[in-house]
């Protein structure tokens, strides 16, 4: 996680996650210590979210998400230098989130 972090142009807000233990203690586990995750989390102000159990299309989610990146950056170009992905990275990022903006606001008035 704090290599992500360090990695990505922009600041990350909030994550989420399944229920793994690689994120989070067991239900059962009340006495438990933070896990090394959620204190990077803390650690940087980022708001770490659970899906809900039995809800698996939320993960199928972040996996489509996942892929569209993976599509437009690594997947149809070559980078020399990894500060070339990381601007296209970002260039994709802004563009995908302001269309999606964009499409939202269709019909409603400025």
């Amino acid at each position: 996680m704090e290599q992500l972090i360090l990695a990505v142009p922009y600041k990350v807000h909030t994550i989420l996650t399944n229920n793994g233990i690689q994120f989070t203690n067991r239900k059962r586990d009340t006495m438990a210590f933070m896990t090394p995750f959620d204190r990077v989390c803390r650690k940087h102000g980022i708001e770490h979210r659970l899906t809900k159990g039995k809800h698996p299309w939320t993960n199928g989610q972040v996996e489509r998400m996942n892929r569209t990146i993976k599509e437009a950056t690594v997947g149809r170009y070559y980078y020399t230098t990894h500060g070339e992905l990381k601007k296209h990275l970002h260039a994709f990022l802004m563009a995908y989130n302001l269309a999606n903006r964009l499409k939202t606001l269709k019909g409603k008035s400025p």
